[in-house]
């Protein structure tokens, strides 16, 4: 007997000590890109919203095809047109037991402008005038005008409690705050444990989450860049989850009865961006002599480039399968989004006439900058070979993003590649960001910092920002998408299918066409 239970202890010693054993009830995520802030305000970057949207809840939230459901409001509505009534939640609770109350929700927007940082979250609040609170769970928004898409901007409106963030509202003292966890207090269904730049982040659950406690007893997401690593993390059973499956290892992922992929159209769509300086900084001719004019404010060298990008090669070999053409800068799930815009066309013959008619009959030379941890690997090189066809050649430049952003937020790029997703649900989201002159008084184009200005744009889209007739703004997104695909400021190249990886005995997952790579959508199987 005493053997028997002597070899029983031992046993179950060896069951606690093994790693499955262990994670039963928990759950590892492995993710390309983490967070740069535990501040939910801090950018509005999707990889920091994606980690803090465990533990914040946002006013609204979008469903899994970007359908705006209810969270920290259960209903809205237009009081006038410059007027939104939002009622609260009642019973909810932060993570430190005290009650959610319309106090947070004005604490909340009111502090976003005196913390964010690159990539700012006032695109968010930008029509915000003012917070007038009714009653505990009653709330009302006065805005700088008309603004039908407030309820979008606000499913990125996290959530953070007045009394645990107080102390932690500017600049110099949020990181301390939240990424230390002091401040880090949410109504989410995950608390926080901890945190650092690159490395993992440590959840637990929150049994007192107003929909329900969450499956998993811990999370632990980690930062994995490398895509080979991530891969092959999850093939020895480390992790339960993985994010960005490179086209290479699709086959290899299905193939192997453990595991399980799991794929949806997404709303990223990866684009070439011009500069519209007059002096461009990394133009020249082909002998290397700066060019005194930017080339890319003649419109003819814009549709050159534009004839000359085969989508389709672009599909099938630097995503490898892993997209779809696009036409616009938006898929076709998003408000605004024009069916008319047909594909681009493939035309060297007519990109050659195009140049030369510009000047430019034997080319030059540009550098083409972008995020190499960001981007496929071969889509920057894919599209150096294709524009060679019309004697454009291109210096590849890939860096990590944190070299990337700052430096094109400085204005040191002439020709560049991102990709885009228009998280709100509707076209002015992109179209205000990216398309309308740079205007700080009225928050609109933050992160146009290549010099673009179209009157007809920006009419286009104030006009569209202000108009609370539903069918009337759709029209004029309709026409500011299509004035994008015959102006060409930027070129999108395609829409981007994402593809995760799965342990097959232990989940199963539900896709977002935003990405996001939550905990939430994450189900054990039994």
């Amino acid at each position: 007997m005493i053997l028997k239970s002597m070899l029983r202890a031992a046993l179950v010693a060896t069951m606690l000590s093994s790693p499955i054993a262990a994670l039963a009830a928990d759950l590892v995520i492995a993710t390309k890109n983490g967070p740069a802030s535990m501040d939910p305000h801090f950018t509005a970057t999707s990889a920091n919203a994606e980690a803090t949207k465990h533990i914040f809840d946002t006013l609204l939230r979008s469903g899994n095809n970007l359908e705006i459901l209810p969270s920290l409001a259960t209903s809205w509505q237009a009081l006038d047109d410059t007027t939104w009534e939002f009622k609260l939640r009642q019973g909810v609770k932060f993570h430190d037991g005290s009650d959610f109350t319309a106090e947070d929700v004005k604490f909340s927007i009111e502090r976003i402008p005196n913390v964010t940082g690159p990539n700012p979250s006032t695109i968010y609040v930008r029509r915000v005038a003012s917070v007038e609170i009714v009653d505990d769970y009653t709330l009302r928004v006065k805005t700088n005008g008309p603004a039908p898409t407030l309820p979008n901007d606000f499913i990125r409106l996290f959530i953070v409690s007045h009394k645990a963030a107080a102390d932690y509202s500017t600049k110099d003292s949020s990181a301390e705050g939240f990424n230390m966890g002091k401040a880090t207090i949410g109504t989410g269904p995950y608390k926080f444990v901890s945190w650092a730049p690159t490395q993992d982040l440590v959840l637990e659950k929150f049994d007192g989450y107003w929909d329900g406690a969450q499956p998993w007893d811990k999370v632990i997401r980690k930062e994995i860049p490398n895509d080979a690593a991530r891969v092959a993390q999850l093939k020895a059973g480390q992790v339960d989850l993985i994010s960005k499956v490179p086209a290479t290892d699709l086959a290899s992922i299905e193939s192997d009865s453990a595991l399980q992929v799991i794929k949806t159209e997404s709303i990223y769509i990866p684009y070439l961006e011009f500069d519209f300086r007059a002096d461009s900084p990394q133009v020249w001719d082909n002998t290397g002599k700066k060019l005194d004019k930017n080339p890319f404010l003649d419109p003819k060298v814009r549709e050159a480039f534009d004839l000359a990008l085969d989508r389709e090669t672009i599909v099938e070999f630097a995503l490898e399968g892993m997209g779809v053409v696009s036409t616009q800068l938006v898929s076709s799930n998003i408000f605004g989004y024009n069916k008319a815009i047909a594909a681009p066309a493939f035309d060297v013959e007519k990109a050659l006439k195009l140049m030369a008619e510009a000047g430019y009959p034997d080319g030059f030379k540009v550098a083409l900058s972008y995020a190499n941890d960001r981007m496929p690997t071969e889509l920057g090189p894919t599209v150096a070979q294709l524009l060679a066809a019309i004697n454009v050649t291109v210096d590849v430049q890939g860096v990590p993003a944190a070299v990337f952003n700052p430096a094109k937020t400085r204005g040191e790029y002439s020709l560049y590649m991102a990709s885009w997703g228009t998280l709100t649900g509707e076209a002015n989201y992109m179209l205000s960001s990216l398309m309308h002159t740079n205007d700080a008084e009225k928050s609109l184009g933050a992160f146009n910092v290549r010099g673009y200005s179209n009157p007809q744009m920006d009419k286009l889209i104030e006009d569209a920002a202000v108009e609370m007739d539903e069918a009337k703004r759709r029209t004029l997104l309709e026409e500011a998408n299509m004035l994008v695909s015959t102006d060409r400021p930027d070129l999108p190249l395609a829409t981007n299918l994402s593809a995760w990886g799965a342990k097959a005995d232990k989940v199963s997952y539900d896709p977002r066409s935003d990405e996001d790579t939550l905990a939430m959508d994450v189900h054990p199987k039994r």
